[in-house]
């Protein structure tokens, strides 16, 4: 989940697209917001659009869809699913209950250093000249430096996020975020090993 005017970012694994996972997986995004949440934008994949609207019609909030006509139809997401997912743990397929834990374990981490350290940009003006098209940027900055401009984010709010950052250590943070990934790599050999043996032998028989 992506705040579009902030950029802060939300990560959670869950076992399949079953609406319990979801919406458990939505409520805990929800505690741990620095802002209330008003409304939700998805993508328009039919299941969680069902659940989605249950869940946002129950607990009062907006709910809208995405651009239903593109291949894109949830930018702002597709975006960080390559910078901040693909990147940090590539493109395996994590399906076991071990590797959904480690794998919100490395969410965890990946969350604070996404939004407390890691600079965004946003355009802040497209315009089409001749065959060209010029794009124009704001100053970069971190989503965390962003919520505290923000007069939508309470004083409290933003006293809670400064004694976050505060607390953070980012080399400590990257050291965590590399063992977790270890972990990830070393579960997927040890699965790609057994499938690999468990192959041969069915040849083999």
């Amino acid at each position: 989940m992506v705040d579009v005017w902030s950029g802060w970012t939300e990560l959670v694994a869950i076992k399949n697209k079953a609406s319990k996972w979801v919406r458990e997986a939505i409520e805990k995004v929800q505690r741990r917001l620095p802002f209330e949440l008003r409304g939700i934008d998805s993508d328009t994949v039919l299941n969680l659009l069902i659940i989605l609207c249950d869940w946002c019609e129950k607990h009062q909030i907006k709910f809208t869809r995405g651009r239903s006509s593109r291949s894109n139809d949830n930018c702002y997401v597709e975006q960080n699913n390559y910078s901040i997912v693909r990147q940090n743990v590539g493109y395996f397929r994590y399906d076991t209950e071990e590797e959904v834990y480690y794998l919100n374990r490395l969410y965890a981490y990946l969350r604070l250093y996404a939004n407390f350290f890691q600079p965004v940009m946003k355009m802040t003006e497209k315009k089409r000249i001749g065959s060209k098209v010029q794009k124009k940027h704001d100053d970069i900055k971190t989503p965390y430096q962003r919520l505290l401009e923000s007069s939508y984010v309470s004083v409290a709010q933003k006293e809670r996020l400064t004694r976050l950052y505060k607390a953070l250590d980012l080399f400590h943070l990257r050291q965590k975020i590399t063992a977790c990934q270890r972990k990830l790599f070393s579960l997927q050999k040890k699965k790609n090993v057994k499938n690999k043996n468990l192959e041969e032998t069915v040849w083999n028989f």
